[in-house]
């Protein structure tokens, strides 16, 4: 059996930034609910990103997980936030589902390396097909 290494080019939470900008904010009362999401995010949010997949930790008490593969992305749109040291990000799916990423730090690396394995991806050549089953 051959196992295909995973090589890991992130795996951690939102950026730091985004926590200390939203506590700043946080101190009014239009900041307040800002400074929360900020907060649940730091605690329960984790991103890991790999050379085969995308995981995303996340709700309430980190109990959702979502693995995405890089075949199944079609589109990926990036906003830059703080002075563009971190961002988010929008996976469109090939289903039209979305996966939204706050507050990635590096996201414009981030951004890059996930092209460049959609871009793998789908110049690699296709599975063959089995011998014995006609169609």
């Amino acid at each position: 059996m051959t196992s295909i290494q995973e090589e890991v080019h992130y795996d951690g939470g939102p950026a730091k930034g985004d926590l200390i900008f939203n506590l700043l904010l946080g101190v009014t009362l239009i900041g307040l609910p800002f400074a929360i999401g900020a907060i649940v995010r730091a605690v329960w949010l984790r991103f890991r990103i790999t050379s085969r997949r995308i995981s995303v930790t996340g709700g309430w008490m980190g109990k959702e997980k979502t693995q995405v593969v890089y075949s199944q992305i079609k589109e990926v749109r990036t906003v830059s936030r703080g002075f563009g040291a971190w961002g988010d990000m929008v996976l469109v799916l090939s289903d039209g589902a979305r996966l939204e990423m706050r507050s990635i730090p590096n996201f414009r690396q981030t951004e890059d390396y996930i092209l460049e394995r959609m871009a793998a991806r789908s110049s690699a050549p296709a599975d063959k097909a089995v011998e014995g089953f006609a169609a």
